[in-house]
């Protein structure tokens, strides 16, 4: 009883059902055997009133035209093929209906889903919020504190790279002539005390200038580099002298 239940929601009348029958039993539909679809659908007719469930009308009035479709095949020809072709129309346009329903139900029932395009809504960039005044002030004392603290650890992490003075590498060939006037050795880390890197950079060119030029030696003790005026200052070195590096 419960499985006949279940066909019975299935077939929702006589045309669901003979579609069905057609379907399982590979009938053609335009040119259907009537005693094939009478035969199984008087069956199920009859299953339903072993079951004790009402046969609804609509059935039984097409069983009764498929009875006389059956009885009218003793008539002439043309006569039972418009019979059975105007069967054959209605289930065609039923199950043509029945798919269109089905296309339909997917469409709005999950399978298809419509979303509406985004709205565009008007921004507003209005400031709405309202302050005290004196929290206003507040804040805005503590930007000001902040930002002129920015700017003097910023003075002071450049000021150092940017006080440095130029020092030029002549300046230097007379610093180290000068030390070189008593005609004792020097040693050449001492010519490098108490200068800025730029100076000492400028120290250290000059002793290139001046060892290319042939007027300092240099000898090596093992622990000090010491430096030795060589010759009599026939060459006078003046700003205009070229100097390799400067």
């Amino acid at each position: 009883m419960e499985e006949l239940n279940f066909r019975l929601e299935i077939f929702e009348g006589p045309l669901d059902l003979m579609l069905n029958l057609i379907s399982k039993h590979k009938l053609n539909i335009r040119d259907i055997e009537i005693s094939i679809l009478l035969d199984q659908f008087l069956d199920y007719l009859d299953k339903m009133q072993e079951a004790d469930i009402d046969v609804a009308g609509e059935f039984v009035e097409m069983a009764a035209h498929l009875i006389y479709i059956k009885t009218a095949e003793l008539l002439p020809k043309h006569e039972v093929e418009a019979l059975k072709k105007e069967l054959s129309g209605r289930l065609i346009e039923y199950a043509m209906c029945k798919a269109a329903a089905e296309r339909l139900r997917r469409h709005f029932c999950g399978d298809t889903v419509f979303v509406r395009a985004p709205l565009e809504l008007p921004v507003d960039n209005t400031y709405k919020l309202r302050h005290d005044r004196y929290e206003l002030l507040e804040n805005y004392t503590a930007v000001s504190t902040k930002s002129e603290k920015l700017k003097k650890d910023a003075k002071q992490v450049f000021q150092p790279i940017v006080a440095q003075t130029y020092v030029s590498v002549f300046s230097k060939l007379i610093f180290v002539l000068r030390n070189l006037r008593s005609g004792k050795d020097i040693e050449v880390r001492s010519l490098y005390k108490g200068q800025t890197r730029s100076a000492q950079v400028a120290v250290f060119l000059a002793l290139l200038e001046l060892s290319k030029r042939g007027r300092v030696e240099f000898s090596d003790d093992g622990e000090h580099i010491k430096m030795t005026r060589v010759g009599k200052e026939e060459e006078t070195i003046t700003e205009n002298t070229e100097v390799t590096g400067e």
